[in-house]
C-alpha cells in the first residue's frame, strides 16, 4: 500500500532543486580539465620555442643577408657547395643591393645580386673607375667577392660582376641596415618591391624601424594620457563630466578636420613623385572617412544619452566608493600591462626565428637561398592561437582579480571593518581554484577570433581575384565575428564576476549570471549602458590624441617613409593602453551590478535578512526607481489625455 505522501515525495525527488546563491560561502575548483588542456598547448608552445632557438637564424633578418649565404656584421660558417660563403663579415655590416633602380622578384626573391658591404655610397657613381676609386677610399666594395678591386675596370666580366650603373646615391636608411637609394625614381622602384612585393612581414617590421623614435614618444604620451585619463574618472564630477565630452566633441571634429586638412594638402602638392606619398594620401584618405563616420555616430550617441549624466556621476561616485575599499585596483592594469608587454616580447622574437627557419641550399651561380622547413606554416597557426589565447588568459586574471577584490569587500557586513588585502585574497583563490575557468573564458574569445583571422589571411591572398559580392560577402563575416566577440567579452566578464560570487564553473556561472541579470534588468541598466559609454569615450578620446600626435610627427618626414602601418600601431597601442587602465572602472561597474543583483536576490532589507549594500548605493538605486516610476506614470498619463481627446459624435 502507498503513502499519501508518497506521489508528493517522488515528484519532490525528481523536480531539480533550484541551486540558491550563496555568495563566498562554498569554494571549490573549476574547471580542472581545461587547466589541464592548457598546460599541454604551452607544452607545444614550448616546444616551438625550444625549435625555433636551434632551427632559426633571426640574424638574417635583423642585420640582413647577402645572396652567397653570408649574414652582413657576423662571422659566417661555409655552406658546402658555395664558395663564396663562410666569410668573416664583421666589417661589412650594410646590405648593399647590385641593381637597386631595377630589381626584380622571381620565386619571391630578389633576382639582383645582394652583397655586404662596409658603407653604402653617398655620391652617385657613374663608371667603374668610380667604383674602384670609392673601395680603394672607403674600403666598400662593391663588385662580387671573387673579383679583386683592382680588375674592376679591367676584367671583361665586370659588367655582370659590378652593379649595373650609374650606381644611385644611397645611404643606410633604418631600414635593417639596407643601402637605399636616394634618387626618387629609385627609391620608388626599389621601395615597391623589398617592401611591397616581397614580405610584408618585412613591411610591417621596417615602418616600425624608420619610425621607432616616434612610436616610442607616442607610446609614453598614450600612457600618460591613460594615467590622466583614470585619475580623471576617480574624481569625477557633474562640471568635470561636461568638461570631458566639450573635449570629446572638441577632440574628435578636431582630429577629423586636420586630416581633411592634410589630404587636402597631399593632393593639391604638385611635388608628390614618390608610391610612399601616395599611400600616405591614400590611407589619409581611409583615417578622414573612418574618422568622419566615428565622429557622426559618436555625436549622435552623446545627444541621445545627454539627460543621464547626473546619475551618471552619481553611479561614479559610488564606484570610486568601492575602489576606495581597496585602492591599488588602479594599479592592477600596470603588472598586467607589463606581463602582456613581456609576453608579446617574447612571442615576437620566437616568430622571427621561425620566419628564418630554413635550410640553405646552393642554387646556380654559387649563391644560397633559405627554404622554409615542411611544417613551419603550421607552427605558425599554431603560435598565433597562443598568442591570443595566452593574452585573453592574463586579461582575464586581472578581471578576476579585480571582481573579486570587489566582491569581498562588497560582501562585508561590517562596512566600517573592510577586510584585509581584498587583492591578495583574490589573487591566491584565482590560482588556488579558478584558474581553469579563466582559461574556457579566453578561450571561446580565442574560437571566435580565429576565423576573423583566417577570413582576413583569404581575403588578402584572394585580394585581386575578388568581385563586389564577394567583397560584401566578407565584410559582412567580420562584422558577425566582430558582434559575436564583443557578446563573448561581456558574458566572460559576469561569468567570471559570478564565479567569484559563487565559485560555480564557467557554464553555470555564465546561465545564472545571465538569468540573474535580466531578471533584475529594470533597475539601472540605462545607467549602466551610460556609464559603460563614457568610459569608452575616455579610450576615444586618448586614442584620438594620441593619432592627433602622430600625424604631426609622421607627416615632417612624407617622402622616405611609409606611415600607415606606424600610425595605425600608435592608434591600436593608444587605444589598448586606455583600455587597460580604464577597464578596471568597467569591471567594477559590471561586478557591482551583479553584486546589487545578487543582494536583490538572497535579502529583502528586513532585520533578519539586511542587504550588503551600503546607505549610499541603496539610496542611489531608490533614485532610479523613483524616477523610472515617475516616467512610466508620466507615459500613462500621456496615454489617457490621448485616449481622452478622441473625437465624439456630434448629437
Amino acid at each position: 500500500m502507498q503513502c499519501p505522501g508518497a506521489e508528493y515525495l517522488v515528484s519532490a525527488e525528481r523536480t531539480p532543486r533550484k541551486r540558491e546563491w550563496r555568495p563566498q560561502i562554498y569554494r571549490k575548483c573549476t574547471d580542472t580539465t581545461w587547466l589541464f588542456l592548457f598546460f599541454l598547448f604551452w607544452t607545444g608552445l614550448l616546444f616551438i620555442m625550444g625549435y625555433s632557438m636551434v632551427a632559426g637564424a633571426t640574424g638574417r633578418l635583423l642585420f640582413g643577408y647577402d645572396s652567397f649565404g653570408n649574414v652582413c656584421g657576423k662571422k659566417n660558417s661555409p655552406v658546402e657547395g658555395a664558395p663564396l660563403s663562410g666569410q668573416d663579415m664583421t666589417l661589412k655590416r650594410h646590405v648593399f643591393f647590385m641593381n637597386s633602380c631595377n630589381p626584380e622578384v622571381k620565386d619571391m626573391r630578389l633576382s639582383s645580386t645582394i652583397l655586404c658591404v662596409s658603407s653604402c655610397p653617398e655620391e652617385q657613381l657613374d663608371t667603374l673607375e668610380e667604383v674602384q676609386l670609392f673601395a680603394d677610399k672607403n674600403g666598400s666594395f662593391l663588385c662580387v667577392y671573387s673579383l679583386n678591386s683592382i680588375n674592376y675596370t679591367q676584367n671583361p666580366n665586370a659588367d655582370s660582376l659590378c652593379p649595373r650603373l650609374p650606381v644611385p646615391p644611397s645611404k643606410s636608411f633604418p631600414l635593417f641596415n639596407r643601402c637605399v637609394p636616394q634618387t626618387p625614381e629609385c627609391y620608388s622602384l626599389f621601395a615597391s618591391v623589398l617592401i611591397n612585393d616581397v614580405d610584408t612581414l618585412h613591411q610591417i617590421l621596417s615602418g616600425i624601424m624608420s619610425g621607432r623614435d616616434t612610436i616610442l614618444g607616442l607610446c609614453i604620451l598614450a600612457l600618460a594620457l591613460s594615467l590622466a585619463m583614470m585619475f580623471t574618472f576617480w574624481f569625477i564630477t557633474t562640471l568635470l563630466v561636461h568638461i570631458f565630452i566639450a573635449l570629446i566633441i572638441s577632440g574628435l571634429l578636431f582630429v577629423c578636420g586636420v586630416l581633411w586638412w592634410l589630404y587636402y594638402d597631399y593632393t593639391h602638392d604638385l611635388s608628390i613623385e614618390l608610391d610612399t606619398e601616395r599611400e600616405n594620401m591614400k590611407c589619409l584618405l581611409g583615417f578622414a572617412l573612418v574618422s568622419t563616420v566615428m565622429t557622426a555616430v559618436l555625436l549622435s550617441l552623446i545627444f541621445v544619452f545627454r539627460k543621464r549624466i547626473k546619475l551618471t556621476v552619481e553611479l561614479f561616485q559610488v564606484i570610486n566608493k568601492a575602489i576606495s575599499n581597496s585602492p591599488f585596483l588602479l594599479f592592477q592594469p600596470l603588472w598586467t600591462f607589463a606581463i602582456l608587454i613581456f609576453f608579446w616580447v617574447l612571442w615576437v622574437a620566437v616568430l622571427l626565428s621561425l620566419g628564418t627557419a630554413g635550410a640553405a641550399q646552393v642554387i646556380e651561380g654559387g649563391q644560397v637561398e633559405y627554404k622554409p622547413i615542411l611544417g613551419i606554416r603550421y607552427m605558425w597557426w599554431y603560435h598565433l592561437i597562443g598568442l591570443i589565447w595566452t593574452s585573453e588568459f592574463i586579461l582575464a586574471c586581472q578581471q578576476m582579480t579585480v571582481a573579486g577584490a570587489l566582491v569581498t569587500c562588497y560582501f562585508n557586513r561590517n562596512k566600517n571593518d573592510p577586510p584585509d588585502h581584498p587583492i591578495l585574497w583574490s589573487l591566491s583563490t584565482l590560482f588556488c581554484y579558478h584558474q581553469g575557468t579563466a582559461i574556457k573564458g579566453s578561450f571561446l574569445i580565442t574560437v571566435a577570433r580565429i576565423p576573423r583571422t583566417i577570413l582576413k589571411y583569404i581575403y588578402n591572398t584572394l585580394k585581386d581575384k575578388h568581385n563586389a559580392w564577394s567583397t560584401h560577402m566578407f565584410r559582412c563575416c567580420f562584422c558577425c565575428f566582430w558582434c559575436l566577440d564583443k557578446c563573448l567579452c561581456h558574458l566572460n566578464q559576469n561569468a567570471y564576476a559570478a564565479t567569484a560570487i559563487n565559485g560555480t564553473d564557467f557554464c553555470t556561472s555564465a546561465k545564472d549570471a545571465l538569468k540573474l541579470l535580466s531578471k533584475n534588468s529594470s533597475h539601472f541598466t540605462s545607467v549602466n549602458c551610460f556609464g559603460d559609454f563614457i568610459i569608452f569615450l575616455g579610450k576615444v578620446l586618448v586614442m584620438c590624441l594620441t593619432v592627433f600626435g602622430g600625424l604631426m610627427a609622421f607627416n615632417y618626414n612624407r617622402a622616405l617613409q611609409v606611415w600607415a602601418v606606424p600610425l595605425l600601431l600608435v592608434a591600436f597601442f593608444a587605444y589598448f593602453v586606455a583600455h587597460s587602465f580604464l577597464s578596471v572602472f568597467e569591471t567594477v561597474l559590471d561586478a557591482l551590478f551583479l553584486c546589487f543583483a545578487v543582494d536583490l536576490e538572497t535579502n529583502d532589507g528586513s532585520s533578519e535578512k539586511p542587504y550588503f549594500m551600503d546607505q549610499e548605493f541603496l539610496s542611489f538605486v531608490k533614485r532610479i526607481n523613483k524616477l523610472k516610476d515617475t516616467r512610466a506614470q508620466g507615459e500613462e498619463n500621456s496615454l489617457r489625455n490621448e485616449e481622452g481627446t478622441e473625437l465624439q459624435p456630434v448629437v
